[in-house]
């Protein structure tokens, strides 16, 4: 039972580290931001699980424990990096005039909430690029 144990935390191991290999050429090699953000977030997510369900295996066999730092860990990465990934999308389309002016209009008509307070900045006295944003300005807290 042990050889199987042993045997499936190195499936693990190699699973997850061909995941990482993976994520790490898709940050280097995309083209532009927005695509770079599935590297890390998507096939690195995995491969730490499996390196993290590998460590788990190793000392249930080992050492009839189940480790709370893997458990710890996954939560954390599973709660972390969708979060960075969004305020790193946020910021690039932010920046981004260009991307601003492709996006689709959203479902009610009101615009990005990312691009919503540019009205309030203090670069606001340029137009806003989105058509939406443009037409529609804050609301004061009267109305």
């Amino acid at each position: 039972m042990a050889a199987f144990i042993e045997m499936a935390s190195a499936a693990f191991i190699v699973i997850g580290g061909a995941f990482l290999f993976v994520g790490s050429v898709g940050l280097a090699k995309l083209p532009d931001t927005m695509r770079r953000l599935h590297g890390p977030t998507k096939a690195t997510t995995l491969g730490i699980g499996s390196l993290l369900i590998a460590s788990m295996l190793y000392f249930l066999v080992r050492h009839q424990a189940v480790g709370i730092h893997e458990i710890l860990i996954t939560l954390f990465l599973f709660l972390t990096a969708p979060v960075s990934a969004q305020m790193i999308a946020k910021a690039h389309i932010f920046r981004s005039q260009e991307l601003q002016r492709t996006l689709p209009l959203d479902a009610g008509g009101s615009g990005w909430a990312t691009l919503a307070g540019q009205a309030n900045s203090p670069k606001a006295s340029a137009p806003s690029a989105h058509p939406v944003c443009a037409s529609n300005p804050p609301r004061s807290q009267s109305d």
